[in-house]
């Protein structure tokens, strides 16, 4: 384990295209994880959307108002000074041109309120407008393409992205469209390996996948899915460990410690001076 010992930026994740260094990502939503996270030494932490389903018990990222996220996101800051932090913009925020000022104004509010490094947007190509404004005042904008998970409506339900020709090409000239606009990097979800690597080709910005395959630059998913904390995980999701075994083992015994009375026991009291509670004892009620 080697904890961070210097601020992770933008240039050093840039510096991956240019080396062999694979970086990690992990989504987080509370200063405590997060402190643990720069511990560890995970460079980078995505404050996402995801939290509307593991944090709020919602069935979709559709539902993470963004209040929350922005509370969450200056937790998570405050407990990773020296982590990158990723902010994502939750459904509603931003739009395409009727949404465009609106989305700006939350942006701006976001980066101002959280410290976050930079933002994480679904885009599509009515967004171009929305991340060339955003890079003009030098927003950090990682444009999510691929699988959409606030467009699961119209897509109905989360399905990989990219698996005929005809779809694969438009996700590549997606990607050119969001770097000809500005876009910092991007993020690729459930996506083919061969299109993921058409893409890190074609481009000049750091990609990162989400299930999109070892070409990418550095790879993200739900923090939960990988421990054992949720019901079901993407295939695409690495084996961690299982935090939820030890966690009911552990309650299970404070449950039983406290019904046995072996909890509290006397070195978990406050004590009080001796001629206090000789003073306290002598009065009855």
């Amino acid at each position: 384990m080697s904890p961070l010992t210097k601020k992770f930026t933008f240039s050093d994740l840039r510096a991956a295209r240019t080396s062999s260094r694979k970086l990690a990502m992990l989504t987080c939503y509370d200063f405590t994880t997060a402190r643990v996270m720069q511990e560890a030494g995970v460079p980078m932490l995505l404050v996402g959307d995801s939290a509307a389903n593991v944090i709020l018990g919602f069935d979709t990222t559709l539902s993470a108002p963004l209040r929350f996220m922005i509370d969450i996101t200056a937790a998570v800051r405050r407990g990773a000074p020296l982590c990158m932090v990723v902010a994502d913009m939750p459904f509603g925020s931003y739009g395409g041109s009727i949404g465009r000022s609106l989305g700006f104004r939350n942006v701006v509010r976001v980066m101002k309120l959280t410290s976050a490094d930079c933002v994480k947007m679904e885009v599509g190509i009515e967004h171009v407008d929305l991340i060339r404004e955003l890079a003009g005042i030098g927003v950090a904008v990682i444009a999510h393409l691929g699988l959409r998970p606030q467009a699961v409506g119209l897509l109905g339900g989360y399905k990989v992205r990219g698996r005929t020709a005809d779809e694969a090409n438009s996700l590549v000239e997606l990607a050119l469209q969001m770097q000809r606009a500005g876009a910092a990097a991007l993020l690729l979800e459930a996506v083919p390996p061969d299109v993921s690597a058409r893409i890190v080709e074609r481009t000049e910005v750091p990609v990162i996948g989400c299930g999109a395959g070892p070409a990418c630059h550095a790879h993200v998913f739900v923090t939960q899915d990988g421990v054992g904390l949720t019901a079901h995980k993407p295939k695409f999701v690495p084996d961690l460990g299982d935090l939820a075994g030890p966690m009911k083992e552990m309650f299970a015994r404070y449950v039983n410690d406290i019904g046995s009375g072996a909890y509290p026991a006397p070195q978990h009291n406050y004590d009080m001076a001796a001629e206090e509670r000789t003073k306290f004892l002598a009065v009855r009620a």
